[in-house]
């Protein structure tokens, strides 16, 4: 079994570009502490959830996990940067939206959330204002900032830190060397910090250890999180023989088929060992992090699935499907076996409800809806009537 920092590759002999590049992102971050560069808050909740390594550290799973936590109760809005978008300036996503219009990762919750405003904007801030401002957006109550750590010019309400267990910052060095993109006193910053991909069986010792090993100051709160894959589900709706056409299984239905994993994320190791139990083989066809699919890779895509054996189904990512399902020139056979796997986050260690719980309270005592502040103590909603589609004012006492 894989090792907590198990992935992490440091090139030594990059290490003095690496104390150079610290030395820009040194001064950049004291400027911001000295106030030479503004922070600017917002009388709105905003939580962030983001990073300080290069790669993918489960970022899209933990704000969907937010989503799910808060759109019954509040109007939820995703602000994100739109990473190789077509567009530029801001965009707020519609139903038709696809990945060149907003990324990959703003398409994908769309997708899956249509009650919810999905927004991306280079410039945070002028995102914020737009949702806040724009009369289809103004009636938000909380804005989630997608990979904004290092979005200093925004000040968020929590500010959300996620860890890789198998790339600890513990062990990682600055850039180009290792994957920091600044140093690691940078966590200081978070209100919370996550470390994610943990394994499920993660022990009360190794918990103790790593809570240690993070050296978090008092005012900042730790939890652990792990994979959980749901139902895999047709890429190509109407083209579904494997599973039936549109129809959702368990992901037992790998069982005794040879798979091939299509990805184009940072890290797709762990996704690969987490589906080895549970299929015959499992070979591995990856590209880049948001690799923008091209007919030649179609072409390479059908050769790998053409020679693997049957039975035989291909894996790919939800991120990946948004390219995907653009792409010219997938043969017949790859449409009808290509399925997206969706992920999603399971607390570890009995932490989820303690999580939920300071998630919601800040939610609750920071918006400028007042009746959700008023309504907080009440025992019974007093007019279950709202107009259009927004959610219905609530009263946070069953969370």
């Amino acid at each position: 079994m894989r090792t907590e920092g198990d992935l992490i590759k440091i090139n030594e002999w990059l290490l003095p570009l690496s104390w150079l590049y610290g030395i820009g992102v040194g001064i950049r971050n004291q400027l911001f502490e000295l106030g030479v560069l503004e922070q600017r808050p917002f009388d709105i909740p905003v939580i962030s959830v983001g990073n300080i390594t290069v790669g993918g550290s489960g970022k899209t799973p933990h704000v969907e996990y937010l989503v799910r936590l808060l759109k019954d109760k509040v109007r939820v809005a995703v602000l994100s940067r739109g990473y190789k978008r077509k567009s530029r300036g801001y965009v707020l996503a519609k139903d038709n939206s696809d990945m060149r219009d907003i990324g990959d990762e703003p398409c994908q919750m769309k997708q899956k959330f249509k009650d919810i405003y999905v927004a991306v904007d280079k410039n945070r801030r002028n995102g914020i204002e737009r949702l806040t401002s724009d009369p289809e957006t103004n009636d938000v109550d909380v804005v989630l900032l997608d990979d904004a750590f290092q979005h200093r010019y925004v000040k968020p309400g929590i500010n959300i830190l996620l860890v890789d267990y198998h790339r600890l910052i513990i062990y990682d060095k600055l850039l180009p060397a290792g994957h920091l993109r600044e140093p690691m006193k940078g966590k200081n910053r978070a209100d919370i910090v996550i470390v994610t991909k943990c394994p499920k069986d993660l022990k009360p010792m190794e918990f103790r250890v790593l809570t240690k090993a993070m050296d978090l100051f008092p005012y900042q709160e730790l939890f652990f999180t792990c994979v959980d894959y749901d139902t895999p589900q047709p890429v190509f709706q109407q083209e579904a023989p494997v599973l039936g056409t549109g129809s959702k299984k368990p992901l037992s239905v790998l069982s005794g088929k040879n798979v091939l994993l299509l990805t184009g994320i940072a890290s797709p190791e762990q996704m690969k060992n987490d589906l080895r139990s549970k299929c015959r083989t499992i070979e591995s066809l990856a590209f880049a992090d948001h690799h923008l699919f091209k007919a030649k890779d179609a072409e390479k895509i059908n050769r790998a699935f053409a020679n693997l054996p049957s039975p035989k189904i291909m894996i790919t990512t939800e991120k990946d499907a948004t390219r995907l399902i653009k792409l010219n020139g997938l043969s017949e056979e790859v449409r009808a076996n290509l399925f997206a796997l969706p992920i999603k986050v399971k607390f570890l260690l009995e932490q989820e409800e303690k999580f939920k719980s300071k998630i919601i309270s800040y939610v609750q005592k920071n918006s400028r809806n007042s009746i959700l502040v008023k309504r907080k103590d009440d025992d019974k909603p007093k007019d279950g009537h709202h107009s259009g589609n927004r959610p219905g004012t609530i009263s946070f006492r069953d969370n």
